[in-house]
């Protein structure tokens, strides 16, 4: 599809992202493995007066972070390990770059919902939890608990096993159960605790 014809679906809804206050979110897959069509449809909503946001990994380059940057209002950004080697064990990839263009984002005044998938094992560890914290306090310089700064806690859930199954894929993660929203709990509390506005779900 060209940008063009993207749009024109776009402005389809535009009634309800006046009345609603929303707009336009981006997410995938990864929107940003198509930067450059990205880039452009970020800007032509903008040139629309419509508010935009991107779900994105982070995965991608300084440059072109950088220049989407300053078209998108709200970054809904996954922050899943800490650990470099982990990290590209469970994702195929390593997290300095991701990890890198957060930063940039942040000292950017960037507004940022971080979504952390909480998985038993593997992203739920104290280890992974322990880092987290550390890089959310070294986003609050003054050391108030009242920066901006939010997070999405999204428990582990086994709906893909039957896709899985259908497709004859292989599922890694096929013992792992399913947490509930209640299980959260502890953890929501321990991330407040620090200054972090959480949420179940997202």
């Amino acid at each position: 599809m060209t940008v063009d014809e993207v749009m024109k679906e776009v402005m389809l809804d535009r009634m309800f992202y006046e009345e609603s206050g929303g707009g336009v979110t981006f997410s995938g897959g990864e929107p940003l493995m198509q930067g450059a069509f990205l880039l452009d449809l970020l800007t032509e909503c903008k040139r629309q007066g419509l508010r935009t946001a991107l779900d994105t990994s982070g995965y991608a380059s300084r440059e072109m972070i950088s220049k989407i940057s300053q078209f998108v209002d709200l970054f809904l950004y996954d922050l899943k390990l800490m650990d470099l080697e982990d990290h590209k064990k469970y994702t195929g990839v390593d997290n300095q770059g991701i990890l890198e263009n957060l930063i940039f984002l942040f000292e950017r005044g960037k507004r940022i919902i971080l979504r952390f998938p909480v998985i038993p094992g593997i992203t739920n560890t104290q280890k992974n939890i322990a880092k987290i914290k550390d890089l959310l306090r070294s986003f609050n310089d003054s050391g108030s608990k009242a920066w901006n700064l939010e997070i999405d806690l999204l428990p582990y859930h086994t709906i893909a096993r039957e896709k899985y199954h259908r497709f004859k894929k292989n599922n890694l993660l096929q013992n792992i159960q399913g947490l509930t929203k209640e299980s959260m709990i502890p953890l929501k509390n321990e991330l407040e605790s620090i200054g972090v506005k959480v949420k179940i779900g997202g």
